[in-house]
């Protein structure tokens, strides 16, 4: 076989059957994604890959011979390393329904799930992006003085150019922040932009996001994971970067503070971890290096905008917003909003902070501005787009009324208010109608537009290998003094078929690779008119980490559920061996040790073990208990649900953990987040998921305490995650000390008893060394409780604890925390561990007594510390006080 490209000289294909059979599936598979033409008939559309000939088109050339070389195979092979890489990285998205909110499960719970990304990614020739790149540029300066006109002079208005309805109409217009104005050029800061082509090769714009602009930073990840997928091709292929963008975005984010801040503080507003793109929003201020912050970090004092550290205020500059614009401000715009700060659009009012996109951007995403983009363009820049838009049509004009209503069954119809549209090839005969009478009744309400066309590219997001798949490219660029820059590439995807690609469905992403020009010439950066002086840099305010309640609270509850999972995870494994080792010798004493440590599970959970106290039946449920406490999520502290928890915990401080993070998190949640609810019939499989399950937690949370000790800063945020695990384990400790060794048994159940609680406190070795086998209660207490040198007993951890609360900005050694620890290891101090070994009436009362006692003090204490510490302030302040720059504990 022959791969031919238009215009070249034949190019060897791979040898082999492979490169036929993959290539032709693409021909084959080519014919019937093609999308429906609602005009009549099959549209072949345009192909990326090959041209009407066949041949496979020059830019993708060695992505060819790349596929053919792996076969069927080798693609099987390179998606799992694709999905592994995903998984490795944390990159996730949360599913949300139609309105946006997240989707969540019977308990209300929104996990995140994971991110579909192609192995292949969409090659761009050079020719190509030159014209996707001028037409952008353009594009983004005609919105840009669109948007400086509408909320300025209203020009576009006055003229008659825009009918006034349309604008005022829509709910991203936003009266309350008319005359707010960013510093700098440029209203518009940062521009996304959906284009795909059309049958003719045409490139052709469907939506602008201009609102808070999304998938930047699932393009600068996706372009990590591709690269490492297949370094051969790029290494081939040698596609730009991408990467220079973001190092644009940051210096224009510094760029756009205030006049009066000489060293600004920028921070990246996020609507939290349930919102659809949280990781793209972490992603971002990572790559930027300025903090993730939500409504909780932010207030308003004395006419500005700060950030809440522990006991502190830190004023900010610039504000990267990533919450919708109506939600910023529940004081001067929507008035439910928990997303935003209240007072934010006075602050802006008086100039002492910048927030971008600005609030109101969202009104270039208007159907019915776009209708009148080329009208406006020639009045205020005197320029046609470059890049055209979908045909659309307003119902305000005669004569498009009369075209829109005649295709309604060809059209996507959108109100000018916004919201969904209305996908007319769908519509029923009647459904046309009653559309038809809703239209006629008040035309100037409606916007009709011609239905997306895509192009098709290889994409490998298919069981069947190498097929045809409809793509399209979202671009961004972002405002820069004297013009805009745009990323090159950007986030490519895989649109859905059938009815679902009209309103720009995706099933998966997929990496931008344009090509470099043959001959590469030096591209001088845009600057401003010859002549005009441009201001010195200024330099940004470093911010060594946030340090907010709220964050420190996801810091806090992260290492309360590593340490947890990491117990939990321990008592199943030695559980589970013990079940195994006497199920069939039930008549040897040590067998007793099954039902006390299923028993002892119940009641450190806090869940019943469904067997009533009765130990035969106990052992008898015992696989169905294991199962359930590993991998029922909804089970109150099963193991599975402490490493949902804690997945979600570090999603929401992902800026402040280190990149390594994910890849444990990854494989600990591939092996206990079972997708099944049931135990499954074979009990190989079963057994097989619990060995793993149990193993695969200890050694990732092994590793994520490595992680923690060895790469995080120790700042405020590791020294109260640190307060958290050591919290945890005298929590853990006490519960299975009262519930395992206060009762006295027969010696042989005693010996069993004991080992197995030292192994679940990774305390057997030293113990064995200590007392040579010797079972003794006095002397597992000396060691688990009161030996200082053991990074697992409970003076351990009040030692951690002491040092961990003196450490904490505003420490004074008297606060309740401190008092309270302080209380408790005296209490301890003044027990003699022989007096441990009083029994009366079959129990060690006083050994009950102090582990209660204990137990009670140490959730207390965590009660104090998220009360104070970690508490979030309650109810409305006053905004412009003089001087009210201390936090509310």
């Amino acid at each position: 076989m022959v791969l031919r490209a238009s215009g070249s000289e034949p190019i060897p294909a791979a040898v082999g059957p492979d490169a036929d059979n993959v290539l032709s599936l693409y021909r084959r598979t080519r014919a019937q994604v093609a999308l429906f033409d609602v005009r009549g008939g099959t549209g072949s559309g345009y192909d990326e890959f090959v041209d009407p000939a066949g041949n496979v088109r020059p830019a993708w050339q060695e992505l060819a011979e790349c596929v053919g070389d792996r076969g069927l195979a080798g693609l099987e092979r390179l998606r799992a390393v694709v999905r592994s890489l995903v998984d490795n990285d944390g990159i996730t998205y949360v599913q949300v329904d139609r309105h946006g909110d997240a989707v969540t499960d019977g308990d209300g719970t929104a996990a995140p799930g994971p991110w579909h990304l192609d192995a292949l990614p969409l090659v761009v020739s050079a020719t190509d992006w030159d014209v996707l790149e001028s037409g952008l540029v353009q594009r983004s300066r005609l919105l840009d003085a669109v948007l400086a006109d509408l909320y300025g002079e209203q020009r576009s208005i006055t003229s008659g150019v825009l009918p006034a309805r349309l604008l005022f109409a829509h709910p991203g217009y936003l009266r309350a922040v008319r005359g707010i104005e960013v510093p700098g050029r440029h209203q518009l800061f940062m521009h996304g932009c959906d284009v795909s082509r059309n049958a003719a090769g045409e490139f052709l714009v469907n939506a602008d996001w201009t609102q808070a602009p999304s998938g930047a930073g699932y393009a600068l990840a996706d372009r990590r994971v591709i690269a490492h997928s297949i370094p051969d091709l790029y290494e081939r292929i040698g596609p730009r970067p991408a990467s220079p963008w973001a190092q644009a975005l940051r210096l224009a984010l510094i760029d756009a503070a205030p006049e009066s801040a000489e060293e600004p503080v920028v921070v990246v507003l996020s609507p939290g971890i349930l919102s659809e793109t949280a990781f793209d929003q972490a992603y971002l201020a990572g790559v930027l290096g300025f903090p993730l912050v939500e409504s909780a970090d932010l207030v308003v004092r004395d006419g500005k905008l700060w950030m809440r550290s522990l006991g502190t205020l830190k004023r900010v500059d610039v504000v990267l917003r990533r919450v919708d614009a109506d939600y910023a401000d529940p004081l001067d715009l929507r008035k439910d909003s928990r997303l935003g700060v209240v007072g934010l659009v006075e602050v802006l009012r008086r100039g002492a902070v910048t927030v971008v996109n600005t609030l109101g951007s969202g009104v270039l995403e208007s159907a019915g501005l776009m209708r009148f983009l080329p009208e406006l363009a020639g009045l205020l820049l005197d320029e046609q787009p470059a890049l055209q838009t979908a045909q659309t049509y307003w119902g305000g004009i005669d004569v498009e009324r009369s075209h829109l209503l005649a295709h309604l069954g060809t059209l996507l119809i959108r109100p000018i208010t916004g919201g969904d549209p209305v996908v007319g090839p769908t519509l029923s005969a009647a459904g046309r109608d009653e559309m038809a009478a809703r239209i006629s009744a008040d035309p100037e309400q409606w916007i009709g537009q011609e239905v997306p066309e895509f192009s098709s590219a290889p994409t490998d997001f298919r069981p069947e290998g190498l097929s045809a798949g409809n793509v399209g490219m979202r671009l961004f660029t972002v405002a820069q003094r004297g013009g805009y820059a745009p990323m090159i590439g950007g986030l490519g995807y895989v649109v859905a078929s059938g009815a679902a690609a009209h309103r720009m469905n995706t099933i998966a992403a997929k990496d931008i690779w344009v090509r470099t020009p043959a001959r590469v010439t030096a591209t001088p950066t845009p600057v401003a008119d010859p002549g005009t002086p441009l201001p010195a840099p200024m330099t940004p305010s470093p911010t060594r980490a946030v340090s907010s309640p709220r964050v420190l609270s996801d810091l806090f509850w992260l290492g309360r559920y590593a340490e947890r999972a990491e117990s939990t995870a321990r008592l199943l494994n030695v559980t589970r061996e013990r079940y195994h080792e006497f199920r069939y010798r039930r008549e040897l004493p040590g067998s007793e040790c099954v039902p006390v440590l299923l028993s002892a599970i119940g009641r450190i959970t806090g869940s019943d073990t469904g067997a009533d106290g009765d130990d035969a039946e106990m052992v008898a449920i015992a696989p169905t208990t294991l199962w359930s406490l590993t991998a029922d999520r909804h089970r109150p502290g099963a193991l599975a649900q402490s490493v949902e928890r804690l997945g979600l915990a570090a999603r929401a401080v992902r800026d402040q953990m280190s990149n390594d993070t994910w890849m444990v998190l990854a494989s600990v949640e591939r092996a206990v987040l079972h997708p099944r609810g049931v135990p499954p019939e074979s009990q190989a499989e079963g057994e097989a998921y619990l060995s793993a399950a149990h193993s695969q937690t200890l050694a990732g949370m092994l590793a994520l305490s490595g992680v923690a000790a060895e790469s995080m800063v120790q700042d405020v945020g590791w020294t109260m995650m640190d307060i958290g695990k050591r919290i945890e384990r005298g929590v853990w400790l006490t519960a299975l000390l009262r519930a395992t060794m206060t009762t006295v048994r027969s010696p042989g159940a005693e010996q069993t008893i004991t080992e197995s609680v030292l192994v679940a406190c990774e305390s057997s070795v030293i113990y064995r060394r200590r007392t040579l086998g010797k079972v003794s209660v006095a002397a597992l207490a000396d060691l688990v409780l009161f030996d200082a040198e053991n990074p697992r007993s409970l003076t351990y951890q009040f030692e951690r604890l002491r040092a961990g609360l003196k450490a904490l900005p505003g420490s004074s050694g008297s606060s309740r925390p401190e008092r309270l620890v302080d209380e408790i290891a005296a209490r301890l101090r003044r027990v003699d561990p022989d007096d441990l070994e009083v029994v009366t009436d079959g129990t060690r009362v006083e050994f009950a007594e102090l582990l209660t006692g204990m137990h009670s003090d140490l959730r207390e204490l965590s009660r104090l510390i998220t009360s104070t510490q970690l508490s979030l302030p309650g109810g409305m302040q006053p905004l412009w006080g003089p001087d009210e720059r201390r936090v509310v504990p």
